[in-house]
């Protein structure tokens, strides 16, 4: 068993921490918050190829394999889904490709961001989701093939 803890354990830590606010308002704040802590991405990955298809706005998600595991790194124009995708990067980043594609995120259904958010927000945050576990799909295709 890895150190790392588990995706399901960062979801329910994510989670507790939206419990902890009353309001949308304030949870907003929160995601804002995630946004602007999230580590700047090197210029030299803010390239069309990995700009995420289907987000109003513009987010740029590079995936790397190290050591068996996937590691992503992302940015965004748009300082609430820079916080969106900072969340998903939390949950899924540094775990293996089949932990990646296994998980089911319902996180995202739990702490109310499906309902919350507008239509066009809540697509492009499964577009970041998809995009993800595509990355984790070509890592795991190219681990199979040596």
């Amino acid at each position: 068993m890895n150190n790392t803890i588990s995706i399901e354990e960062t979801e329910r830590e994510i989670v507790e921490e939206f419990a902890l606010f009353d309001s949308w308002d304030d949870k907003y704040e929160y995601i804002i918050d995630l946004g602007k802590k999230l580590e700047p991405l090197d210029a030299q990955y803010k390239t069309d190829d990995n700009k995420v298809r289907g987000c109003q706005s513009t987010v740029w998600l590079a995936a790397f394999y190290e050591d068996g595991r996937v590691i992503f790194k992302a940015d965004s124009d748009a300082v609430i889904v820079k916080g969106l995708i900072s969340m998903l990067i939390r949950v899924l980043s540094g775990h293996t490709p089949d932990e990646i594609l296994n998980a089911k995120l319902g996180f995202i259904q739990e702490i109310g961001m499906t309902t919350h958010l507008a239509q066009t927000r809540s697509n492009g945050l499964l577009s970041m989701v998809k995009q993800m576990k595509n990355y984790a799909m070509v890592f795991k295709v190219k681990e199979q093939n040596g």
